[in-house]
């Protein structure tokens, strides 16, 4: 990452103010958890932390097994970008970053079952039928899972998968 050149000062309690242009452009939002390490040079790091993407295995076998018994694109994501992909491109999906849109539903903290409106999912991917349910660990919104077809309709069975998942998927984490 590029220096910004921007200086900050410790308080007398040890808190220091990220500043906005450098949130915005993370998407660091209020009451993200973020963790800190060092290295060997004195450097200390932020990094987003997500609770979710600690089950990526678990969530690759879970997307899997979504798609096996829906035959919809099945993926999991955390609050920011999804971690794991069943029924589509790997590449098209994994590591990419959601759409305003679909961050805006999973805010809403709803299951949503969406037949009609064509909405983006990540910057280069958009599709009519899907199915999105929050995953909410502690009261946190920690992630999502989603459902997409370019060519059926979601119903019921789809939204209760996606909450069945969603629930499961929280659990996991403690």
């Amino acid at each position: 990452m590029k220096a910004t050149g921007i200086v900050r000062r410790i308080d007398s309690l040890g808190r220091i103010v990220i500043p906005m242009e450098i949130r915005r452009t993370l998407r660091i939002r209020e009451n993200d958890a973020l963790e800190i390490f060092t290295d060997r040079e004195g450097e200390i790091i932020f990094k987003k932390y997500s609770p979710i993407a600690d089950l990526d295995e678990f969530a690759q076998e879970y997307a899997d097994s979504l798609f096996e018994s829906t035959g919809h694109t099945a993926l999991i994501a955390d609050r920011d970008e999804i971690i794991a992909v069943a029924g589509a491109s790997k590449k098209q999906f994994m590591g990419k970053t959601l759409s305003s849109e679909i961050e805006r539903i999973m805010e809403e903290r709803q299951t949503v079952i969406d037949n009609a409106n064509e909405a983006a999912i990540v910057d280069d991917y958009a599709v009519i039928h899907k199915a999105i349910a929050p995953i909410i660990h502690g009261g946190d919104l920690v992630g999502a899972v989603l459902l997409l077809s370019e060519d059926k309709d979601m119903g019921e069975l789809e939204k209760k998968l996606c909450e069945t998942a969603a629930d499961f998927l929280a659990k996991q984490l403690g």
